[in-house]
């Protein structure tokens, strides 16, 4: 069964090559173009355009999905299979990061920045197979982004909301427009980090292609035919400039963004104010409780 879990995985990316193939139409030469809008579905406020980064988006999750389930299937105590020790060395390694930047009360996000790293790298190495990035998307960054914010505001107010709202006007009341503008601008910083280094990757790596055909061109010109127009230093030099675009660079800002979300997150919990907060609490249930219990007795 777990081998059907490894096909499937593999076979949601080739549907959104075939997907491309189909439906993406094809560019002559080389162009530095946005998602490909397959079609816009009618809102009452906006229309809402499915494009192909959305679709490889999803593909990708599917993969991520079936991947997981290969790995995690068929789990044994004894005489443990390679993949369950590839499972059990990424929970472990992710385990022990969140907990080395988050500290134990966060102990439970590690599935969390899992999925973050996850989802982040494996969409940026689409690129390898021809496929539009999702990563070079600003509108799928911003959503990752938002969703890392609410988790932020969230554990900021953990403390109380006039906790939080106090908080702006740290360390001088002065200061709390200052706060407010680098309170929104987080998610703004955090999108446009990762989509601009992936997307400038993918732009460098054209524009040196898009060199070296000329260059090739004016060099190899003396050669009769077709052997004059074709593009000999295209072979190899890019593939080599992928290692670092779409390998290196993809990985680190998958790691990037991860790392942001667990500071941001870490960073921002009020950890004395909630503990406070929940002594309090405890004191007051535990009089409650005593309080209820003597008017028994005394009943």
């Amino acid at each position: 069964m777990s081998i059907v879990f490894l096909i499937l995985s593999i076979l949601s990316l080739a549907a959104a090559v075939v997907i491309k193939i189909l439906f993406v139409p094809a560019s002559e030469g080389i162009s530095i173009t946005g998602a490909h809008i397959f079609f816009t579905i009618k809102m009452p406020l906006q229309d809402l355009p499915v494009t192909e980064a959305q679709v490889n988006s999803w593909c990708v999750i599917l993969a991520i999905m079936f991947l997981c389930l290969f790995l995690t299937s068929g789990l044994r105590t004894r005489n443990i299979s390679i993949r369950q020790m590839v499972a059990e060395w990424i929970v472990e390694k992710v385990t022990a990061l969140v907990k080395t930047n988050m500290g134990e009360f966060f102990e439970g996000f590690a599935p969390f920045i899992a999925a973050i790293l996850g989802l982040s790298a494996f969409s940026s190495l689409t690129s390898l197979l021809g496929l539009f990035a999702p990563t070079s998307d600003i509108n799928i960054i911003a959503g990752w982004a938002i969703l890392v914010f609410s988790l932020i505001t969230y554990y900021k107010m953990k403390a109380g909301p006039w906790i939080y709202i106090k908080s702006f006007g740290d360390p001088q009341p002065l200061l709390a427009p200052l706060n407010i503008i680098s309170e929104v601008a987080t998610p703004i910083s955090m999108a446009f980090r990762h989509y601009g280094n992936v997307l400038s990757g993918s732009i460098i790596s054209v524009l040196i292609a898009v060199g070296l055909t000329n260059l090739s061109h004016m060099i190899f010109a003396f050669l009769p035919g077709a052997l004059a127009d074709f593009p000999y230093l295209r072979i190899g030099i890019p593939a080599v400039l992928s290692i670092y675009f779409d390998l290196f660079s993809g990985c680190l800002q998958a790691f990037i963004f991860a790392m942001l979300t667990m500071l941001y997150v870490s960073g921002g919990f009020p950890a004395e104010e909630y503990a406070a907060r929940r002594k309090r609490r405890q004191e007051r249930a535990a009089a409650k409780a005593a309080a209820s219990h003597n008017a028994g007795k005394n009943a």
